[in-house]
């Protein structure tokens, strides 16, 4: 398997649970790095940039 579409399908999948948590009132990435919003903000961008990815490797790509 290749590396980025294993990467960024974990991190799509981390991003889905922590919003559940959300619903829950519990933020896991507030939670494991409050104290670093930039760290914060870093898990943000990477979660998005892999939602477009897995969109351009799943429907895109293959054209």
């Amino acid at each position: 398997m290749r590396f980025l579409p294993v990467f960024t399908m974990v991190l799509l999948i981390i991003g889905g649970l922590n919003w559940l948590f959300v619903a829950l009132d519990f933020n896991i990435v507030q939670e494991l790095f409050g104290s670093m919003p930039q760290i914060v903000t870093f898990v943000y961008w990477l979660i998005g940039l892999s939602a477009i990815y897995q969109l351009y490797d799943r429907f895109l790509r293959g054209r």
